[in-house]
């Protein structure tokens, strides 16, 4: 039997269960861990979610163009596979042009934090939770979930936030100089962070901004957003927010679990000592240019 058979039959199998699965989107995974961390923004919360009672933002229903009812289908299961569907272009937030950079810091970090305590899994958009027989990239955190991994969450939350779709593809995304500008209009130019020694790099890195992490054989690996003085830490330790399946240790030495969580970015760890270079993506919202640039790929994805 081909491939294409293969997918259709199990896709048979899977539709009536979908439905029902994408509706569990209560926290069944959900860690009983408590961080010390916190965040302490310098706009109210409420300002911060201007527009997230109205649709698209309204509803995790809506996190892909490919319609709810169509997510655990055939088509999407033959198109997509165990990356199911791929996130939407958000527009850009209502009276974006008045805010200031900080603000739109604030909003990327505040957005990325709706999805602390989510699995790590490979899905392109976080609320996709696919019936235990759908084909599934294995991960330490276990079985078919809801869930998102480092630089799809990245891509995520920025598009949620501002607008700004990023690649999906850890190498695609670290790689990028321009992305389409808020809504997916015009050309943002992304600024670069070069690396520095570790006391250089804490001082000059701005909350939102993107850090790319190579592994131990020197290929980029992961993406990590910076919270800054977004960030609270008991020992003052920097911190970062990402999702991930290592294991790391917060400041009381409890090991934070595997996904979306706040995280240290200590002199020793991991992402101190690989670190590759910065995404800074704010500044360029208010200097996006007239023009085309290629639009945002889904790394994963299985088109044909």
């Amino acid at each position: 039997m081909n491939r294409r058979a293969v997918l259709s039959r199990l896709a048979r199998n899977l539709t009536g269960l979908g439905l029902a699965a994408s509706a569990q989107v209560s926290a069944r995974q959900e860690s009983a861990y408590r961080s010390p961390y916190r965040l302490r923004f310098r706009h109210s919360v409420a300002e911060l979610k201007a527009g997230f009672a109205e649709a698209p933002w309204d509803s995790a229903q809506f996190e892909s163009a490919v319609p709810a009812r169509e997510w655990y289908s055939p088509r999407v299961l033959h198109k997509f596979g165990a990356w199911g569907p791929p996130a939407r272009q958000y527009p850009a937030p209502p009276a974006l042009e008045r805010r200031d950079s900080a603000w739109m810091q604030d909003r990327v970090i505040q957005t990325a934090s709706r999805w602390i305590n989510y699995p790590y899994q490979h899905h392109h958009i976080p609320d996709w939770d696919p019936p235990a027989q759908w084909p599934w990239h294995r991960v330490a955190t276990g079985r078919n979930s809801r869930g998102i991994d480092c630089s799809n969450l990245s891509s995520f939350y920025f598009n949620y936030a501002l607008g700004i779709k990023l690649d999906t593809a850890i190498h695609a995304q670290a790689e990028r100089r321009e992305v389409r500008g808020p809504g997916g209009r015009g050309i943002l130019a992304i600024g670069i962070v070069e690396p520095a020694s570790y006391d250089e790099l804490i001082t000059r890195f701005q909350p939102a901004d993107l850090l790319y992490i190579r592994n131990e054989k020197g290929r980029l690996d992961h993406v990590i957003l910076w919270l800054g003085q977004v960030g609270v830490s008991p020992d003052r330790t920097p911190l970062i927010l990402d999702s991930t399946s290592s294991g790391h240790r917060d400041s009381t030495g409890v090991r934070i679990p595997s996904g979306v969580q706040i995280r240290p970015f200590s002199r020793s760890s991991w992402y101190a000592r690989d670190f590759s270079h910065a995404h800074r993506i704010i500044p360029g919202v208010r200097q996006v240019r007239e023009g085309e640039v290629a639009e945002a790929e889904e790394g994963g994805a299985l088109i044909d």
